[in-house]
C-alpha cells in the first residue's frame, strides 16, 4: 500500500514538472517573440496543452496574452478586433477554472484597453471604462498585483490626455506599480512576470 501511495506521488510530481518546463519553454518564446509568428507557435503550444491540462488555467491565460501581444502590433482595426475576440475565448476558458484569479481579470482589462485604440472616439467611453472597472477588480482580488496597477496607469494617462485633464493621478500609480514589481513575489512558478515596460513608458510622460 505504503509503495503504491510512493509511485502515485512520484508520477504526480514528474506529471507536474513535465508540465512546468513545457510552460516554462513557451512562455519563455512568447516574451522573447520577434513576430506575429513566433508569438503564434507559443499560442498553438499553450492550446496543446491547455487541452491536455484540462485543470490548469494558465495555458489558456498565456494563449490570450499572446493574442493581445499580437493584437498590439496589429494597426488593421478589423484584424485586431478578431485578435481580440480570440483572446477572449482563451481568458474564458482560463475563468471557467479560475474565476477570482486576479491576473486573469487583469488580462481581461487589458482586452477592453486594447478594444479602445481601435477607434477611440467612438469606444473611449463605453471600453474605457470597462477597463479601468475591471483593473480595479483585478486589484480587489490582490492588491499587491503590479500588472493590474501598471495596467490601471497606462489607461488612467491615456484618457487624461485624451480629455487634455491631469495625469497627477496616472503618474502616481505608475510610480506605485514600479515598487510593486520590485516587492512581487508568487508562490506559482509560472505567474505572468510582464508589464513594468508599461509603467516605465507611463513615468517617461510624466517627467
Amino acid at each position: 500500500m505504503i509503495i503504491s501511495v510512493l509511485s502515485f506521488c512520484t508520477g504526480l510530481l514528474f506529471a507536474n514538472d513535465k508540465y512546468e518546463k513545457a510552460m516554462q519553454a513557451n512562455i519563455d518564446a512568447i516574451y522573447n517573440a520577434q513576430s506575429p509568428e513566433q508569438i503564434q507557435a507559443a499560442i498553438n503550444s499553450f492550446e496543446r496543452i491547455g487541452a491536455a491540462e484540462k485543470s490548469k488555467w494558465e495555458p489558456f491565460y498565456y494563449a490570450s496574452f499572446g493574442y493581445v501581444m499580437m493584437s498590439t502590433r496589429e494597426l488593421d482595426g478589423t484584424k485586431k478586433d478578431l485578435l481580440l475576440d480570440k483572446a477572449t475565448e482563451g481568458l474564458n476558458k482560463a475563468k471557467a477554472i479560475r474565476a477570482d484569479e486576479s491576473e486573469i481579470v487583469a488580462l481581461e482589462g487589458f482586452v477592453y484597453m486594447m478594444r479602445v485604440t481601435v477607434d477611440p472616439a467612438t469606444r473611449g467611453q463605453q471600453y474605457s471604462g470597462m477597463a479601468m472597472q475591471t483593473f480595479g477588480k483585478a486589484l480587489s482580488l490582490n492588491p499587491n498585483n503590479p500588472r493590474a496597477m501598471a495596467l490601471l496607469a497606462q489607461m488612467e494617462f491615456g484618457t487624461a490626455q485624451f480629455f487634455k485633464a491631469p495625469t497627477t493621478s496616472a503618474c502616481e500609480k505608475a510610480t506605485k506599480s514600479l515598487e510593486m514589481f520590485e516587492s512581487y513575489k508568487s508562490e506559482n512558478a509560472l505567474a505572468p512576470a510582464w508589464g513594468k515596460e508599461s509603467a516605465m513608458r507611463v513615468l517617461k510622460q510624466c517627467n
